[in-house]
């Protein structure tokens, strides 16, 4: 038979071109690259398998099969990263949720990529070692030299740049914010244009708690899988402030094909900020009525099936009519009743039962 290098296993795209990028950082880094046929079983045989995070491993496995690394370094580790044509090591989404997957799996040691290494360091019981390229760990498992333990960043808070203390009169509205923060209650501010809702919703960040250590670890391990956290950065130390626009599709807010999280699971611990509430599609607030009862999300997909925490406060803003001006004190208002019915209709009463 002639050589090839067959992936089975329901591998995505990504996965069936990483046959290419493996033969390549192979024999960049100094190594032989089997010729014969060899085949790469991704089991189980029926979970859709995605992502580039495979490369790492599926070359440490043609390797130790052809005899080119020793074995027994293996044994309770995790490899995990993208390859480069070059052998390098690039940045792979959802390191942390690897790592605390690793852990919960018993493995002793976990290989990362240096970019990702930092945010998998909190993890405890577990050794997190970060590496450059696929050089050093073919040297690694030979004995030849060592990877550097990863040791996560210092947190720095970033202070928000509105505050609430900014805000003159308004006494209602600032009591009922916060509760709203102290309580992780749901609020929904119903006013005129220009009356302060955006305003006012927007400094709530400025007053809530601080992140215990668990809570940020939640935080980071879905922010990791959305992919929105920089390379060689730590744990999230801010509460999340999320702010869709109204045109978001469903998917967008609950979560997409690719089993990963939408708004409100990237809201957790956080606040969940719906500006003009009524002009978001009726099927996408109904949506959320799960996830402010159950606190959690649960995505059903082609793919698989998944669930994400989501618990978050509500914070939403609204006019009382389409123009605006419904029982304002100087200014008429053009709307007719059945205008003014339909335009808060859009707010259902199972929804509205969850706003505190």
């Amino acid at each position: 038979r002639l050589p090839a290098t067959i992936i089975v296993g329901l591998p995505g795209n990504a996965i069936r071109e990483s046959a290419h990028r493996i033969r390549s950082a192979i024999v960049a880094s100094g190594s032989e690259y089997p010729k014969k046929r060899v085949v790469v079983n991704l089991a189980p045989a029926d979970l859709p398998k995605v992502g580039t995070a495979f490369d790492l491993p599926i070359a440490i496995g043609i390797l130790i099969a052809g005899q080119k690394a020793p074995p027994r370094r293996v044994i309770d580790t995790v490899f995990v990263g993208e390859l480069s044509l070059n052998g390098e090591l690039r940045a792979i989404k959802g390191a942390l949720a690897l790592a605390l997957a690793a852990a919960k799996a018993g493995a002793q040691r976990i290989v990362l990529p240096r970019e990702s290494a930092p945010e998998a360091s909190v993890v405890k019981n577990i050794e997190v070692l970060a590496a450059e390229n696929l050089h050093d760990v073919i040297h690694w498992l030979d004995e030849s030299q060592d990877l550097s333990i990863a040791s996560a960043p210092e947190q720095i808070t970033t202070p928000s740049t509105v505050d609430l203390r900014e805000v003159r009169g308004q006494h209602g509205a600032r009591r009922a914010l916060e509760i709203a923060a102290a309580g992780g209650h749901n609020l929904l501010l119903l006013g005129p244009p220009g009356c302060g809702k955006t305003m006012l919703a927007s400094r709530m960040a400025s007053i809530l708690p601080q992140l215990t250590d668990q809570e940020a670890i939640e935080i980071t391990r879905i922010h990791s899988v959305a992919g929105l956290i920089k390379p060689g950065q730590g744990l999230v130390a801010t509460r999340p402030f999320r702010i869709p626009h109204h045109s978001i599709s469903n998917a967008g807010l609950m979560g997409n094909a690719r089993l990963e999280p939408g708004e409100v699971s990237l809201a957790h611990q956080g606040v969940l900020f719906l500006d003009e509430i009524p002009e978001f599609r009726r099927s996408a607030l109904e949506l959320l009525r799960g996830p402010l009862e159950n606190r959690e999300v649960r995505i059903s997909r082609a793919r698989g099936f998944t669930r994400y925490p989501a618990s978050f406060s509500l914070i939403a803003a609204a006019n009382p009519c389409p123009c605006g001006f419904f029982s304002h004190p100087s200014r008429p208002c053009v709307c007719t009743p059945s205008q003014v019915d339909r335009y808060r209709n859009k707010l259902s009463g199972p929804l509205m039962d969850r706003i505190d």
